[in-house]
């Protein structure tokens, strides 16, 4: 008779076979986590009222539970808060609530288990840079990836989008810190990336996009960055994430940038590639986070 010991061994070596197909066929599913939780990303500008009744549906907070505002990113914390309460307030939505973390000082309890148990979390505008330093491992961080583990929504407008994926771009320039009127070239080493959320593990946002004529910033990440799904939104406008798929919402577009080739060429201090694929998608349309 077979030994039921080497039986028990060739199954055991089947199962973790079958899971290792599994993870080979369908990464996203283990890389970016399942998560029953969302993403609502604005581009920055004004907030619509169709705007925020639809993020305060999808986050079913009109009649039970609370948002939740960090407003880290503004260099006026506590001014953020009352103004977007104020944009919560055209919506019906009662409870929402708001704390300024601040590194380095003691974070009190009943503050993180608020954020943790928050079904909707907004973070607002101002410098991304400024947010990551006060919330990056830290258990503010954590609290907010429960919160989406749990099934919330996190929000975030303009600096506040920026911090989604885990490649964020500071909105600093490298090689010309003194130029204030943006990108007016596509260099190498020249767009700042720096560590954020970390919810897109494979897409990098940029805001106010057309309104700033952004689209050189975004190129260049691209070329430097081709495992990354580079996606600029717009002002008034917001993707909303549910898985791998994204759909647009607001009153402007939104630019994909797909880097299929991985060519990148430098010559006289300038940034060159082929085979790019951009594509821009308006209000109700759906596109695929991943770039395969």
């Amino acid at each position: 008779m077979p030994d039921k010991n080497y039986a028990m061994k060739n199954t055991f070596r089947i199962t973790i076979l079958i899971a290792m197909l599994l993870i080979s066929l369908c990464p996203s599913a283990f890389c970016q986590g399942k998560t029953s939780g969302k993403l609502f990303i604005i581009g920055g500008g004004n907030r619509t009222a169709a705007m925020m009744n639809e993020l305060v549906d999808l986050a079913g907070i009109r009649s039970s539970s609370y948002a939740y505002i960090l407003p880290m990113a503004s260099a006026t914390p506590d001014s953020s808060i009352i103004w977007t309460k104020e944009d919560f307030a055209g919506t019906g939505a009662k409870k929402v609530t708001g704390f300024n973390f601040q590194r380095g000082v003691s974070l009190p309890k009943v503050q993180l288990d608020s954020l943790k148990n928050a079904r909707l979390i907004f973070i607002s505008g101002g410098d991304q840079d400024r947010f990551m330093s006060v919330v990056l491992n830290t258990p503010v961080m954590d609290a907010i990836h429960q919160a989406y583990k749990n099934g919330a929504v996190i929000a975030g407008t303009s600096a506040g989008a920026a911090v989604m994926s885990k490649k964020m771009i500071t909105g600093n320039q490298k090689k010309h810190p003194e130029i204030e009127s943006g990108f007016v070239s596509m260099e190498p080493d020249n767009v700042e990336i720096k560590e954020g959320l970390g919810f897109l593990t494979d897409v990098i946002i940029d805001q106010h996009f057309i309104k700033r004529q952004r689209l050189n910033r975004l190129v260049a990440a691209s070329i430097e960055n081709p495992e990354q799904l580079c996606v600029g939104i717009d002002e008034s406008t917001a993707i909303v994430v549910d898985g791998d798929y994204a759909t647009v919402t607001g009153i402007s577009s939104v630019v994909v940038i797909r880097n299929n080739s991985k060519f990148k060429k430098i010559e006289n201090g300038l940034l060159g590639t082929e085979g790019l694929q951009l594509s821009v998608y308006l209000p109700g349309q759906k596109f695929k986070l991943r770039k395969f």
